[in-house]
């Protein structure tokens, strides 16, 4: 399933001005695509990504998955949308106090699961992301990589075509970044999951497909500068 963004724009009003945020935005992720969006802070990276899941709507420009024009949907079909079809890996985790297996389960209960059937799709997926001892600890007894990884199994859980993550190795060091990209890359080409990143992270170029530059709302193909050697 492809996501396709055409022409998208969103601007946001403010202190007597008005920023766009996207700007004329046109991108396409196919299916087992794993494409990151290279950026600095206040680029428009988490706002597109935002678009694609339809947790904000386009203010021009249209967003398509599988042929559907999701900025279209009612309020009630985005929601079903962002539960069947998407996986959003935040960069601030939003995890409870709950066991990580309570965690990643959290979207099966909402899709109607019981919790014995929630727990029992969750296990395999926090297995998946080297999970399987700590299955039980809350994400306070955890490591941020850790708590990463419970992030990731929740998105991944209902078997999502499009995942969304959005720095997801913001908060980790360079030996647990170049984990989660790996991982991140592996699920995404062994499950054929359409896959956009947001990141300030260079070491992503080492892990995607596809690379483009984001600055002030617009969007360009590859890097735009000489990326530094990162050290081990």
């Amino acid at each position: 399933m492809t996501l396709e963004l055409r022409e998208v724009s969103k601007r946001y009003a403010g202190a007597g001005e008005t920023v766009d945020a996207v700007d004329r935005v046109s991108l396409t992720v196919a299916p087992g695509e794993f494409v990151a969006l290279y950026g600095p802070s206040g680029s428009g990276k988490t706002t597109l990504l935002m678009l694609a899941a339809a947790i904000m709507q386009p203010d021009d420009g249209s967003v398509m998955f599988d042929g559907r024009e999701v900025s279209g949907l009612s309020a009630g079909e985005r929601a079903r949308y962002r539960r069947e079809q998407t996986g959003v890996v935040f960069q601030s985790f939003h995890l409870t106090g709950a066991s990580a297996l309570d965690n990643a389960a959290v979207k099966l209960l909402a899709l109607g699961m019981t919790l014995g059937e929630a727990h029992a799709a969750a296990r395999p997926w926090l297995e998946r992301v080297g999970l399987d001892r700590r299955i039980q600890h809350a994400p306070t007894e955890m490591s941020m990589g850790e708590r990463q990884r419970v992030a990731i199994a929740r998105a991944l859980v209902s078997n999502p075509r499009l995942l969304l993550a959005d720095e997801p190795t913001g908060n980790l060091d360079s030996r647990r970044s170049r984990e989660i990209l790996g991982m991140l890359a592996d699920i995404v080409h062994e499950h054929r999951i359409s896959a956009l990143l947001a990141t300030h992270d260079p070491q992503a170029t080492a892990f995607v497909d596809r690379i483009h530059t984001m600055r002030d709302g617009q969007l360009s193909e590859g890097l735009d500068f000489e990326l530094r050697p990162v050290l081990p």
